[in-house]
């Protein structure tokens, strides 16, 4: 007799399903939001259609269709995780208006786009840039090492939702299973005494998606910061739900399937 699949092989099937639909670049929750709304946008043209001709209007060519289902029905704008967590460090660093602001690896379209607003963002990643956007200047450089940059140089440093790609090679970088760890500790060289780090990783149950990303167990992650000679300040997190926990225990989310972990951290002064 086969055996019934159990609420957990269901969901890992759709885990599956997720995973292979995002490596051929499709949004399996939109494409099945489009698919249910094709009756209604039918109903829609020929409403529409009719209107056109009685206002006199020339017909709508079947061949100039370009059905835009889903945006109805999904809500008004991204409100996610990476939202969220670029509005934590934007406004933190906006607060602290630091003479120089180096990110590392987070996203140009959302987080450094926020920051260019009120100020000038250098920026580093392991691809190759070419932007002619004003305030904006890069290097290509590895971040496990940022071999070119020196010791306790930067005063303010941000890398949000990247390290735990390191080493995977899904962006051309080498393979390496203590990257992300490497790139902590880099992180920490580089920071100046007094200066503070905006950082970022998904936190849960730890494991490695190859070659997508890591989640790491918070409990490690402060472990390689604090132990590569930073404090901790503050720790938050954006839940399951999507919402922001601010002061958050990130204890709490040791076997948590994948949530945002957020961590600000200084490098104190020497005594």
């Amino acid at each position: 007799m086969p055996r019934i699949p159990t609420r957990r092989d269901v969901r890992r099937a759709r885990a599956v399903v997720h995973r292979t639909a995002v490596m051929g670049g499709l949004d399996t929750r939109r494409l099945l939001v489009t698919v249910r709304a094709l009756p209604a946008f039918a109903r829609s043209y020929r409403t529409f259609q009719q209107a056109t001709e009685v206002a006199g209007g020339a017909a709508l060519p079947l061949g100039e269709l370009f059905p835009i289902t889903a945006d109805a029905v999904l809500p008004a704008g991204d409100s996610g995780a990476y939202f969220l967590q670029d509005l934590w460090a934007a406004r933190l660093i906006h607060t602290r208006a630091p003479a120089r602001h180096v990110d590392v690896g987070s996203r140009l379209d959302g987080f450094v786009a926020h920051l260019l607003v009120f100020r000038e963002v250098e920026a580093i990643d392991i691809r190759p840039l070419d932007s002619p956007v004003d305030g904006l200047t890069f290097t290509q450089e590895d971040a496990t090492t940022l071999a070119s940059i020196p010791d306790g140089s930067i005063e303010s440093l941000s890398s949000l939702h990247a390290v735990e790609h390191f080493g995977l090679g899904r962006y051309g970088d080498p393979l390496d299973p203590l990257a992300c760890f490497s790139a902590m500790r880099s992180l920490a060289r580089v920071l100046a005494p007094g200066g503070y780090l905006y950082f970022s990783v998904p936190i849960g149950r730890e494991r490695v998606e190859f070659n997508a990303h890591r989640i790491l167990d918070p409990r490690r992650v402060i472990a390689e910061l604090t132990g590569a000679g930073l404090e901790l300040v503050a720790t938050s997190a954006i839940d399951t739900a999507g919402r922001f926990v601010a002061d958050a225990d990130l204890d709490a989310y040791r076997e948590a399937h994948e949530v945002t972990g957020l961590f600000e951290l200084r490098k104190p002064h020497r005594r």
